[in-house]
């Protein structure tokens, strides 16, 4: 049988197991785990492709753990819709969906070890995890042939030579060599007229009565569905919906009704002309490519109207309005810049992974008095002497979120208000990763790194800081509207 899904790009894949197929086993797997949606997925094409190649039936498994760090009503919540999406997508599609919310610490490895004894091939998402480096697929060890597919961003990670050390020599590199990758994305819908066997009932049944997928559990939006689940219940769900299709709703909106803004009130809190797309991006429920596409569409770019002169710069090179250069600046140069940072250095969540001249620096001043010392409680609880750097920590602890001008300044304090950089970098990864939605995401790592110098340049010298740049709350209050923002969270008695 003639496949007529397009594999992956092979730079896009790792061979984790490098053994034929079984052919006479039972099923293709996909084990969903960061690519969390059914089109614009290398990976699901993937495997698809091996499905129609081989003839077999597809199994895609979603896995939900209760291992990960941090996991919680908030993140649970929101992953979950993105399961309820998914399941609705791939109802009557070709492809068995096997979504798999994990009850128990280990159910989740046993399950996928079962799998690896009926299974062809296996497909699992190259997502750069820097909490565990080189982790797949929960850590199981198949002997069968096994190919992690990287779906992260425009600019292949196994096509990246090294880790860049600013945005500027990163976007030097992206601009001679991204374009060739522009023209091979991933299909949209990769099961939209695929012609799969289907997994007999027999197989599902089997499986099912041992590790009953969670069907009941993503339909159910109640606040006591999550109860008896062993994670951290007491940071609640975030008040924006987690899913493809809302995803997709707010890229709409920002195409439409804030983009024209972005470049020139991106910064300002009150106006919030951002997209949102940052925990979506995060879990995976929209790509960097579909985005990448509509912004195209709606600006009718071609390959053609990129600058071949332009070396580095931020605008210009693109051939698109300013906004639109702009956001693509951040979707791609600065996303992709962590990503490939995370996927490169396996120290990238450590301290000793900041560039010499910063360590240096702040090591130089870790004995300078402190105005003020705080407690990762007080933090926490928004219990500061700074209203603006107060709202912006609420705005984190009860949506999941903080407007990403007010970040910089969030994580710049926390390394002013701390006994040393070490303690600073602890409690922005503990703040972060517990409470923001896009947590414990490359990207986000590469924010609060930037607050410590990493991708930045030597400043003048100041107390606490040295020649890492600093950020004050009148200043920024003084460059950007934050009246409405300071307003909204202000501390009226609402816990934390």
């Amino acid at each position: 049988m003639a496949a007529s899904t397009l594999p992956a790009p092979a730079i896009r894949c790792r061979e984790l197991c490098d053994l034929p197929p079984a052919e006479s086993a039972d099923f293709i797997l996909y084990i969903m785990s960061a690519f969390r949606r059914t089109g614009w997925n290398f990976a699901l094409q993937q495997a698809v492709y091996l499905a129609q190649d081989l003839n077999k039936p597809l199994l895609v498994v979603e896995l939900l753990s209760c291992s990960m760090p941090f996991s919680s009503n908030r993140l649970h919540r929101f992953t979950l819709d993105g399961m309820a999406d998914n399941a609705r997508r791939l109802k009557n599609r070709g492809a068995r969906y096997y979504p798999y919310v994990e009850r128990q610490k280990g159910q989740a490895a046993k399950l996928l070890g079962r799998l690896a004894q009926k299974a062809c091939v296996i497909v699992s998402d190259d997502f750069p995890n820097y909490y565990a480096p080189g982790e797949q697929a929960l850590n199981i060890q198949p002997r069968v042939s096994t190919i992690a597919v990287d779906s992260n961003g425009l600019m292949p990670l196994n096509a990246i030579p090294q880790a860049y050390p600013s945005a500027y020599a990163f976007r030097r590199f992206l601009q001679k060599h991204l374009p060739v990758h522009l023209v091979s994305p991933p299909h949209p819908d990769p099961l939209k007229d695929a012609a799969l066997p289907m997994l007999p009932d027999r197989l599902f049944r089997d499986l099912s009565e041992e590790f009953p997928p969670s069907f009941d559990l993503i339909g159910d939006r109640s606040d006591s569905a999550l109860s008896s689940l062993p994670i951290d219940h007491s940071i609640p769900p975030a008040p924006c919906t987690g899913g493809t299709t809302s995803a997709r709703l707010r890229l709409t909106r920002f195409l439409d009704h804030r983009l024209e803004m972005y470049a020139q009130y991106r910064n300002h809190p009150d106006l919030d002309v951002t997209s949102g797309l940052s925990p979506y991006l995060h879990f995976g429920h929209i790509s960097s490519h579909e985005i990448f596409f509509r912004l195209s569409e709606a600006q009718q770019w071609s390959p053609d109207r990129l600058s071949p002169e332009i070396r580095g710069r931020r605008e210009g090179w693109w051939g698109l309005s300013p906004a639109a250069e702009a956001f693509l600046d951040q979707l791609v140069t600065w996303r992709e810049l962590g990503y490939a940072f995370a996927f490169l250095r396996e120290d990238a969540a450590r301290y000793e992974s900041l560039p010499d001249w910063v360590r240096q620096t702040l090591e130089s001043h870790e004995q300078d008095p402190r105005p003020w010392l705080y407690p990762l409680e007080d933090f926490e609880q928004a219990r500061t002497h700074d209203p603006l750097w107060n709202a912006a920590q609420r705005q984190l602890v009860r949506e999941g979120i903080i407007h990403n001008y007010l970040r910089m300044l969030w994580g710049k304090k926390i390394l002013e208000w701390s006994a040393g950089p070490r303690q600073a970098l602890s409690i922005m990864l503990e703040l972060n990763d517990r409470y923001a939605l896009d947590g414990r995401n490359p990207n986000s790592l590469s924010g609060i790194f930037w607050c410590l110098g990493r991708f930045d340049r030597p400043w003048p010298q100041r107390p606490i800081y040295g020649r890492v740049r600093s950020m004050s709350s009148d200043n920024t209050a003084r460059k950007v509207s934050v009246e409405k923002f300071l307003s909204r969270f202000a501390n009226r008695g609402a816990k934390k």
